[in-house]
Order: structure tokens, then C-alpha cells, then sequence
């Protein structure tokens, strides 16, 4: 079996949420989606479990603080992306769907990347590389 990933996000609105991703046209799988929890599908073996707070809570112990992502880094989720052009298609659409830059772009020549952050402050980097770079 191929092993999968799944980055549990607490967000404040799951609409919102919902809305921002499928601005950048992905899509959600029903199966593991209720009104506390939206499954954002990234790729076949990628996804992002956005969890309303107060379902977020159920998985952590008790007491402990939930991060706001607007004011402490949480995490950095960094995707690979085909080519420089896709780094800017999905970094350009993040903003016009209501997301933020969270840096400056980086462009070392055989590597791009850009970042963002969603609507509950969690930080994205999408980044390029180029595949003769990697081959040593």
C-alpha cells in the first residue's frame, strides 16, 4: 500500500476554508467531510484535513493551546510544483483568493519557490526544482 499523508489544519471558518481551496480548484472528498471537517485532496497520496477548532480539539490533550497560524509559525507545508510557471500559478491564485504572500519569492536559478499563507494563517511554500539539479 502507498503511504499517504494527512496535515490536520485547525481553521476558524470552514467555509472560508473551503472556499480559498476550491478557488485554486481543489476538490474534497465526501467521505471524510462533515460540517466540522472538509478533506482537502492535494494529490493521490496528499491531503489536508481542515478541521473546524473545536474538532481539532478532539485530537489534542486536554488544555493544550491550538496555535493561531496569524501570529506563531505553526508549521511550513511546502508542495513541489512541475515547472516555475506552475509555482506561480498556484502562489498567483492563493493571493487572488484571499491569501497573503508570507515572503518574499526565492529564485536560486535551478530552484523557485514562493509562499503564502491561506486564511487562518497556515504558511505554504510551492516550490520548483529543477529535475537535472536533483540527478547530482
Amino acid at each position: 500500500m502507498t503511504q499517504m499523508i494527512f496535515v490536520n489544519l485547525p481553521v476558524k471558518d470552514l467555509e472560508t476554508s473551503k472556499a480559498f481551496w476550491g478557488k485554486l480548484g481543489y476538490s474534497f472528498n465526501p467521505q471524510f467531510s462533515d460540517e466540522t471537517a472538509a478533506c482537502l485532496v492535494i494529490s493521490d497520496t496528499i491531503f489536508a484535513m481542515l478541521l473546524t477548532e473545536p474538532k481539532f480539539r478532539e485530537f489534542t490533550k486536554p488544555g493544550k493551546e491550538i496555535a493561531d497560524a496569524t501570529k506563531t509559525t505553526e508549521v511550513l507545508i511546502a508542495l513541489s510544483a512541475d515547472s516555475r510557471e506552475k509555482v506561480d500559478e498556484l502562489a498567483d491564485g492563493a493571493l487572488a483568493a484571499g491569501g497573503s504572500e508570507a515572503k518574499e519569492p526565492m529564485d536560486h536559478g535551478f530552484m523557485y519557490g514562493r509562499s503564502f499563507t491561506d486564511p487562518d494563517g497556515h504558511h505554504w511554500e510551492v516550490m520548483w526544482m529543477d529535475p537535472a539539479a536533483v540527478q547530482g
